[in-house]
């Protein structure tokens, strides 16, 4: 699933730096010296949740917008905090123009 949702977003023009896991992301953000402006992440993680990883990320980069995604029934995702309102989701399996739409729209929301 990692590997089709890069390829969809570079073809979209995205630049996409993919990670293996919320510990790799953290890595990964913190030696990355360019602007992020998404992070898309699973909401049910080994080792760490998507929310867990969000509040991370943004300890160090406040303006990093988020869009979640899970294969999960919405009863299961709900229990780790992620269908509260205002906050961007994405159900899998999707389609590219699903995906599309919606990092499109969390992108062009005001910060």
């Amino acid at each position: 699933m990692l590997g089709m949702t890069c390829a969809l977003l570079q073809s979209q023009g995205y630049r996409v730096l993919a990670s293996g896991g919320p510990e790799e992301a953290i890595r990964m953000a913190g030696s990355y010296k360019k602007q992020i402006d998404l992070l898309l992440t699973d909401v049910i993680m080994p080792g760490m949740n998507g929310k867990e990883l969000a509040g991370r990320l943004r300890g160090e980069r406040p303006g990093l917008k988020c869009l979640f995604m899970s294969g999960y029934t919405a009863d299961v995702i709900a229990h780790h905090g992620v269908l509260e309102e205002g906050i961007h989701f994405l159900q899998k399996p999707f389609l590219l123009p699903a995906l599309a739409g919606k990092v499109r729209e969390v992108l062009d929301q005001p910060s």
